[in-house]
């Protein structure tokens, strides 16, 4: 068959994909949704994931009065990202298997750290839970502080990680290693520079990594009483028809008095702390929340997006009950206090179900001319190879691709860890 791939060519894809899926390190610490793709063609590669349920209980033993729908709020998760890499050899090149073998790995490299690069911008970026230490990474306690925020405002105890920059995460190996009132763990952390699992978090090491320039507001307040937020399921739209509503994000009405507000920007609110999920009980910690996008913008005034919104539940209505995440609805002029006050790597910590992969799938015919393998790892990602060879210029081409999408389904249940935030 004309294009077809020799059995050498198929070993070599085979031990291509091992090492792909190994190299997918992040992929086995997220959660996975395996997409249909007739129904992701349907919906315009876009579907809706459900977000967990927040139960209510009552006293008593009538409840009569208490039995009401539950609100199952949902998020937008689109297989957007679609990568390449494509390679070509002459009919003298491929004299050389070895040369051909060489770009192939490289093509798998490549693909495995979109994967996992599409990943940590999405937890850097999104993850809502902040943690500022005020000096450099020192190990325990820095994870410990990570530790005590999610089990604060009830994120699950189990499956829980964290990602640092080489630099922080070194420097939590050097303070291990100084440990000589330990057995083992100094040892690897002095002979590889591991540290492992830290106060419940199985941590890693990046070789890259985001980076947070400090916030150049200097003087913001709360333009407006009553900012508070209510959850909805659906919302109506022309001609009758419910659409979903993503209720991660929130608009914000401030003042800015100086400075320049940013996305990606950290912040808390004067007198509104963070409460349990769960039980509703007050944290005794400031909320915090993160500048996902600038609005607006006028002069003082300004309206900004931030994530996640503020439940307080003031309104009364099952859902702002089921979903409060604060105690209480800023005051009109009250203070926002930045957190990232000095320059930073992103050190981002999640839960796995906030995080969600979603593998895609290319229908690529095989009876086109064009030989195709297509093979697809424990996590439902698919690689597809491609080969065809123009008669024209003696020339081979191939094509390595993957399609996959990544959704924080739960900003609340991720967050970021910064080091030495102190002017």
């Amino acid at each position: 068959m004309a294009n077809s791939f020799s059995k050498e060519e198929r070993v070599a894809f085979e031990q291509m994909l091992e090492g792909f899926e190994d190299a997918l390190v992040l992929s086995k610490v997220v959660s996975v949704y395996r997409t249909d793709s007739l129904t992701m063609e349907r919906a315009n590669n876009t579907m809706w994931r459900p977000q967990p349920y927040i139960s209510q209980s009552f006293a008593g033993t009538d409840m009569t009065a208490n039995f009401k729908d539950y609100i199952q709020l949902s998020v937008p998760a689109t297989l957007g990202f679609g990568r390449s890499v494509p390679w070509s050899l002459t009919a003298t090149e491929l004299r050389d298997a070895l040369q051909e073998r060489r770009l192939g790995e490289a093509a798998k490299q490549k693909l495995a750290s979109d994967i996992n690069v599409a990943l940590m911008n999405l937890a850097a970026g999104s993850g809502t839970l902040v943690v500022a230490r005020p000096s450099a990474a020192m190990g325990f306690d820095d994870i410990a502080q990570i530790d005590t925020i999610m089990n604060e405002q009830g994120v699950q105890p189990e499956n829980r990680y964290a990602a640092l920059s080489s630099n922080d995460y070194n420097n939590m190996a050097s303070n291990l290693a100084a440990r000589q009132t330990m057995t083992g763990k100094p040892v690897t952390a002095y002979e590889r520079a591991y540290v492992g699992n830290v106060a419940g978090f199985e941590t890693f090491k990046l070789d890259y990594a985001n980076s947070l320039t400090p916030s150049l507001a200097v003087d913001v307040t709360v333009n407006g009483a009553n900012q508070y937020y209510v959850p909805k399921a659906t919302l109506a739209a022309a001609g009758g028809a419910l659409n979903n509503v993503d209720n991660r994000y929130q608009n914000l009405t401030v003042t800015v008095t100086s400075g320049t507000i940013k996305v990606g920007d950290c912040f808390t609110i004067a007198g509104i702390n963070a409460c349990h999920h769960i039980t509703k009980g007050d944290t005794g910690q400031l909320k915090t929340f993160r500048v996902t996008k600038i609005v607006s913008g006028a002069g003082s005034s300004g309206v900004i997006e931030i994530s996640p919104p503020i439940i307080s539940g003031t309104g009364g209505t099952a859902a702002e009950v089921e979903y409060q995440n604060v105690t209480a609805p800023p005051a009109n002029g009250a203070a926002i206090s930045w957190i990232n006050i000095a320059p930073a790597k992103v050190n981002p910590f999640w839960q796995k179900d906030a995080l969600e992969l979603l593998p895609g799938r290319y229908a690529v015919p095989e009876d086109a001319g064009t030989a195709v393998m297509r093979a697809t790892t424990e996590q439902g990602i698919e690689i597809v190879l491609q080969k065809f060879y123009d008669i024209n210029t003696m020339r081979t081409k191939y094509r390595l691709d993957t399609l996959f999408g990544v959704v924080n389904k739960q900003p609340e249940m991720s967050g970021i860890l910064l080091f030495s935030q102190s002017v």
